[in-house]
């Protein structure tokens, strides 16, 4: 196995590790190591269609054709 040595880790974050290891029953170490492999190990990949429907209470009262329309007038 591979080791991994981390230098000037802010105080905080240290405290923040170890508090979850605890939490967890693990050592700070197995916790790092769960935390990475949660991470890259859910790398799913992204697509386009998980952009459907967003932002389209934004136009439940207005006009879409109108409003493209008036884009493109202001243009020219």
């Amino acid at each position: 196995m591979a080791t991994l040595n981390l230098k000037q880790i802010p105080d905080r974050l240290y405290r923040k590790l170890q508090a979850r290891a605890t939490k967890q029953h693990r050592t700070v170490s197995q916790e790092v190591i769960h935390i990475l492999s949660v991470v890259t190990e859910n790398d799913a990949p992204l697509s386009i269609l998980d952009l459907q429907g967003l932002g389209k209470e934004a136009w439940t009262k207005r006009d879409a054709a109108k409003h493209v329309n008036k884009e493109r007038h202001e243009w020219d």
